[in-house]
């Protein structure tokens, strides 16, 4: 029994994979692929799952951390500068759709509460499918995306509601739906206060002191923990885990915690959402799908005109351009990620059949193929429909609120980091920080610091710090390990993005520049060229000339700096005697083996050793000529490592 399982789930595994490979390659959304995979895992086609509610509580799992990560998102300042379009084009499009598209249930026949739970069905648009759609286009500041997104952000809003009424819509059929929403307001507020006073009391501490263990593992456990008793008991009041798991969400979304939360349960919410989509795709039922494929092909093309329609007037109202309206009702026009959760819960809890769940789901399965196209073509028609309505043109590239872009992210806020950041202030150049220690973000946020929590070697946390529109990578801190992650995970992004890395001796540079690093700053060699370019200065020798110096050991990797003449209190030690370069003479005695040989015979070079300067005749050769003959009593000038060195030096004198 247990090897069928593991069977079939490699099998639905191998299904996802190339589902979502090939759905890609036409550029389709990945939820439609696993929507594919489920439909032919199901008991409808290959019968690999005949029970699909095997599965069930898994999917609510990631059902729940989809609703964590929304809740993250959800930024109350970011509400409040966008409350024109939020809670003006965002309410009206809500409000108007869900009233159109019950009235148009209820008139068929289906009855009040079940009609409105299917006309906020319908009233949804994707997420997840905009906002990766116009990230992909470079579109996402303009202000058209902004009304687009103002008001997906009111729909993320509106899906909380729902997730309380359906559960107790299933409970007593006897009450209406106005007691229903009644109790579901008394019981969302006991929950709400709840547990927004344990978030604001108890978990910034629980976190703080997680943080500073500095234990990733630990972290992300307490991450899944509070999510899950957060949806835990919004479960036992009787309402829906994913609304319990908002609520932590957005506790924790204004916390210097946020992106390292979000890219931490990333993962699993990934995993677990193709998990519940994939169920989805399971009971959808076929023959519905082929007896009401004229309603469902019809249906899904009214609701996409009648949600455009009704966008232009909700951003009309709100006073947008007709460009933008038109513009953000293409993009919104399909039907949501979210009301496949509702449709799922909706269903589980017999407020929905499972004949107009699997027609809902089919068409929203058709929309979003539909969607990327849509949006692609946004900009056109909605110009062509702008020009119709309006005399002049309206500019698309104005973003509503200020955005970081042209900006230098600093890795690490230590005292290098600290100091950059000082001066890149004062010259008027805006920066961003990330660093993993959680009392120095708590003191620097509460100084104003544009900084963030998280694990720089994160791709989330760099996207989050927005490396997408930065100028310069800065990683301030000498750990050439994470260093080397840290760089590998930002050329995944940007492979043209400057990356500076600062190390304080030049033992790695080779390497971190193989790493793409594009500039290796070591701080030792750099501290020396100062005091040198002082000394020199000091000296009388021209500025010009210093400056000149300067350059070419930059740009020489610091040749003349490297290596230096041991002593006896020259500490040497299993770490460092494969790092340091020491300076060493050899006297050619004349018995020496490398007598009459030219520099070049030698091959030192195939040693990594290098010929440093020539003494002869108490007169000093420096670089001498790969040609020079050595003869009795010359002095070779040498560098390396110490053991090459000592082998170099028995290689001259023995030949061996």
């Amino acid at each position: 029994m247990l090897e069928h399982g593991f069977v079939q789930i490699i099998i639905l595994m191998a299904l996802a994979v190339v589902c979502v490979a090939f759905f890609r390659r036409f550029n389709l959304p990945a939820i439609l692929a696993y929507l594919v995979a489920g439909l032919l895992a199901g008991p409808e086609l290959t019968g690999l799952f005949d029970t699909p509610q095997d599965m069930h509580l898994l999917a609510e799992i990631g059902i729940v951390f989809l609703l964590f990560s929304l809740g993250l998102e959800f930024s109350l300042p970011k509400l409040i500068a966008m409350r024109n379009l939020v809670f003006g084009a965002g309410a009206a499009q809500m409000c108007l759709t869900t009233g159109l598209f019950s009235t148009l249930a209820w008139l068929s026949g289906i009855a009040v509460s079940t009609a409105v739970i299917i006309g906020g069905m319908l009233a949804l648009s994707s997420t997840a499918i905009v906002i990766k759609q116009i990230n992909e286009l470079g579109i996402v500041n303009h202000q058209r995306s902004q009304v687009a997104i103002s008001v997906l952000l009111f729909q993320d809003l509106a899906v909380v509601p729902f997730l309380i009424a359906i559960p107790l819509l299933s409970y007593d059929s006897e009450m209406g739906l106005g007691q229903v929403l009644g109790l579901a307001l008394l019981k969302g507020i006991v929950v709400v206060a709840f547990l927004l006073s344990i978030g604001k009391w108890v978990l910034p501490w629980v976190f703080r002191e997680v943080a500073r263990t500095r234990t990733d593992e630990l972290f992300v456990l307490t991450t899944i923990l509070i999510a899950l008793l957060a949806g835990g008991l919004t479960y036992v009041f009787g309402l829906s885990m994913a609304l319990g798991a908002f609520l932590a969400g957005m506790m924790l979304g204004e916390s210097q915690y946020k992106y390292q939360l979000e890219a931490d349960i990333r993962p699993f919410r990934d995993i677990l959402m193709g998990l519940f989509f994939v169920t989805v795709g399971m009971q959808l039922d076929i023959a519905v799908l082929l007896n009401e494929l004229g309603l469902i092909i019809g249906g899904v093309a009214a609701i996409m005109v009648m949600k455009v329609l009704i966008m232009r007037i909700s951003a009309g109202l709100a006073g947008c351009p007709p460009q933008h309206a038109w513009s953000a009702g293409l993009k919104l026009c399909q039907i949501g990620e979210f009301s496949f959760v509702i449709a799922a819960l909706a269903t589980t809890h017999g407020v929905l059949t499972a004949q107009q769940s699997s027609v809902l789901i089919s068409m929203g399965i058709i929309s979003m193929a539909i969607t990327p196209y849509l949006i692609g073509k946004s900009q056109q028609f909605a110009n062509y429909m702008g020009r119709r309505s309006a005399s002049t043109p309206v500019p698309d590239d104005n973003p509503t609120f200020e955005t970081t872009s042209g900006h230098v992210v600093i890795a690490g806020f230590g005292r290098v980091g600290q100091s950059v950041a000082k001066l890149l202030r004062m010259e008027g150049i805006p920066f961003v920080v990330i660093d993993a220690d959680p009392v120095r973000v708590h003191e620097s946020r509460s100084a104003g610091e544009p900084i963030i929590f998280g694990d720089c070697r994160s791709k989330d946390i760099l996207v989050s710090a927005g490396i997408n529109k930065a100028r310069l990578v800065l990683i301030s801190f000498d750990n050439p390990g994470e260093v080397v992650k840290i760089i590998s995970a930002t050329r995944q992004i940007s492979s043209t993005l400057d990356v500076m890395v600062r190390t304080k001796r030049d033992y790695e540079l080779d390497s971190l520049y193989q790493a793409g690093a594009s500039q290796v700053v070591p701080e030792l060699q750099e501290g020396n060229l100062m005091l040198i370019s002082q000394v020199l200065h000091y000296a009388g020798v021209p500025m010009s000339r210093i400056l000149k110096r300067v350059r070419q050991e930059r740009k020489g990797r610091y040749d003349h700096l490297h290596g230096f003449y041991p002593g006896e209190t020259t500490e040497i030690t299993y770490g460092t005697q494969d790092k340091l370069e020491f300076v060493h003479a050899v006297m050619l005695g004349p018995h020496a083996a490398c007598l009459g040989k030219t520099i070049g015979d030698l091959k030192l070079t195939k040693m990594r050793i290098a010929v440093k300067g020539l003494r002869r005749n108490n007169r000093d050769i420096a670089n001498p000529a790969h040609d020079a003959v050595l003869t009795a009593g010359d002095i070779l000038i040498v560098a390396g490592k110490p053991r090459r060195v000592e082998r170099a030096e028995r290689y001259l004198l023995e030949g061996s």
